[in-house]
Parts: structure tokens; C-alpha cells; sequence
């Protein structure tokens, strides 16, 4: 109940209190209250608002994650006012006020199906999507949270929560002023066609989806027990790149991350050193020469590395999930929190 708490606090980006005699506070509570901090000033959005059975009370919360090259990259300058313009310029001619009313609905529905990093969408949910560093690309987190008193499987449409094409905007009836825009921008979201990494949070867990999910519209199961909430997070597979995966530092397994680089032989990743925390994070190398002989090092120091999945993505890309112990001492030196990968 406390995770599932603080999971509630953290993706609806509430008041974080500390009510408690912190010397009395044992360090796993502490640890669940660090792992949420600092919060990232946005908002999720509640997917079972109006089905949830838990007398009003939504399970699934979605937020989004792009990195910043990608939000700040605006391939057409025009304004919500100017779209206004456009659309009732466009529903002036003779149009029936059962066109308009359709017209309206199909804003709603892109509202609802925001493709992070596409800022010419006017419809671009900004306070439900935080901006991380540079190269940790997008992606999808959300909450399943089961709040009956037994165990209980939980599913959520995986359509729901991964990014939308320029085609899926289209599919769902958007309205002409969109897709003029959207032809500028025909990447909105990551390309999935080589299915999803997807790390669970608080279990730190990993498993790898096929894309096939998302075309059968399977739905995404995940059983939990009574009170028991899982913050999940739903990548794009990229098998021709290094990619960051997550962290148990921070529910976002992205915030922490001050930079991301990568190179044929290496990878570099700096944490933010403002606080003092101790955990791992999660890396995926594609298989290449070398790769079984991989050097770590830790602020500077050799560090402490195990291989805790072997993806094969799309049947035909190997590849491996490491997990690298940081510890971050939070004095802001240049090598805190410095993690250095090289095979």
C-alpha cells in the first residue's frame, strides 16, 4: 500500500509529504519515498476514468516521456489560434453542423491519443509529458494499480499506450488542418515495428513485446495482489542501437538521466548527482564483437555488471539487457554519477 501510494503521488505529480519521524523510518520506506523524488511536475492521464469497478477510482494512469531534441523540434509554427483559423475557415462552407460536431469529436480523440514530440499537433498534451535527456528517445508510462481486496489481472488496450502514426490520426477521423500539419512531420512518435522493451519498475523486471501485439490490439495483462500497484514502462525497440532502458533510481527511468551517449564500442551515461541515492540501471546493447567482454566503471572506479536478459527482437536482432550498480553520493562532482560502458 505504500508503493501504491507513493505510484498515485508520483504519476499524478501530487503533494509529496513526509509526515512521519524520519529517524524512526526504516530504509526500504525511505528508499520508496527517494525512488519518487523529486516529481516531474506533469500530470497522467486516468485511461479508466469512466469503466473503472473500484467505486470511481481509476487503476490505469498513462504519462508520457520524450527526449528534448525531439519536443523542441517544431516543423511548423503555427498556433493554437491560427489552427482555430484554419478549422473555421474550413467548416464555413456549407458545412453541416453534424460535420462540425464529428470534426470536434476527432479533436477529443487526438487529444487523447498524443504522440509525444509532435509539438505541431495543436492538440499536444504538454502537462502530461516530461522532457528527458537527449537520446533516450519516447515513450509510455503508466500505472496499473489493483485496489480490491484480492488478487486481480488487470488489462489495459496495448493500442493505448504506445505512441500513433500520422495513419493512426487519420484512421481516427482527425480533422484536415491536422493532417496538413502532420504531412510536415511524418515521424511523430518512434517507429514500433520492432516491437517494445517493457521494464517494470518497482519489480525491475524486463520483458520484450513483439509489434504484433499492437497490431492484433492485444491488450496488456499484468496480475497484481490486493493494494499492488507496478509503474510500467513501454519503449520502441531499436535493435540497431544502444538504448536506455530504465533504472529503479527513479519512477520515470528517464529524469535521472542527465545524458546519454553512445558510440561502435561504448556507451556513456551521466545521472544527475544533486541527491544521494544507490541503485542500477538498465542498458541494451545489440549483440556486435566484443560485447561478451564488457568493462564497466562507476563514478570513475571499476563497477559491478550481470547480463539479466538475452532479447532476440523481431526473431532476428540478438541482444542484451545489462544492469550496472550506481551509487550516486550526490556531492556534484564531475565523476558522480559517471557510468562508463566498453567492450
Amino acid at each position: 500500500e505504500v508503493v501504491s501510494a507513493a505510484s498515485i503521488v508520483a504519476m499524478t505529480g501530487g503533494m509529496f509529504l513526509l509526515s512521519d519521524d524520519m529517524e524512526k523510518v526504516s530504509e526500504a520506506r525511505l528508499s520508496v519515498a527517494k525512488r519518487i523524488f523529486p516529481l516531474t511536475g506533469v500530470t497522467a492521464v486516468p485511461l479508466d476514468l469512466h469503466s473503472t469497478i473500484n467505486d470511481g477510482m481509476p487503476s490505469i494512469l498513462r504519462l508520457w516521456c520524450a527526449e528534448k531534441s525531439t519536443q523542441g523540434n517544431k516543423t511548423a509554427d503555427v498556433s493554437a489560434k491560427e489552427i482555430d483559423i484554419i478549422s473555421s475557415s474550413e467548416t464555413s462552407g456549407g458545412m453541416s453542423p453534424g460535420k462540425i460536431l464529428r470534426e470536434k469529436a476527432s479533436k477529443i480523440e487526438c487529444e487523447v491519443g498524443y504522440s509525444p514530440g509532435n509539438d505541431s499537433d495543436p492538440y499536444s498534451r504538454e502537462r502530461s509529458c516530461f522532457s528527458v535527456a537527449s537520446g533516450l528517445g519516447s515513450w509510455t508510462v503508466v500505472s496499473l494499480s489493483n485496489w480490491m481486496d484480492h488478487s486481480a489481472k488487470l488489462s489495459v488496450s496495448f493500442s493505448a499506450l504506445v505512441s500513433h502514426s500520422i495513419e493512426d490520426f487519420a484512421a481516427m477521423g482527425a480533422p484536415r488542418s491536422v493532417m496538413s500539419l502532420a504531412a510536415d512531420n511524418p515521424s511523430p512518435g518512434e517507429v514500433s515495428e520492432h516491437g517494445f522493451h517493457v521494464f517494470s519498475f518497482w519489480s525491475s523486471e524486463y520483458v520484450w513485446i513483439p509489434h504484433q501485439t499492437l497490431v492484433d490490439n492485444s491488450p496488456l495483462i499484468k496480475k497484481l495482489k490486493p493494494h499492488e500497484s507496478e509503474i510500467l514502462h513501454i519503449k520502441p525497440a531499436n535493435p540497431t542501437r544502444p538504448q536506455y532502458i530504465g533504472s529503479d533510481l527513479h519512477f520515470s527511468c528517464g529524469f535521472e538521466v542527465g545524458s546519454f551517449e553512445w558510440g561502435d564500442n561504448h556507451v556513456s551515461v551521466r545521472l544527475k548527482n544533486d541527491y544521494k541515492k544507490r541503485g542500477s540501471i538498465f542498458v541494451y546493447l545489440p549483440e556486435s564483437k566484443g560485447l561478451d567482454r564488457t568493462v564497466v566503471t562507476v563514478n570513475g572506479k571499476p563497477g559491478s555488471v550481470e547480463v539479466v536478459a538475452k532479447p532476440t527482437i523481431g526473431n532476428k536482432h540478438d541482444g542484451k539487457i545489462f544492469r550496472v550498480y550506481t551509487e550516486i553520493e550526490g556531492t556534484g562532482a564531475k565523476s558522480d554519477g559517471s557510468v562508463s560502458i566498453r567492450w
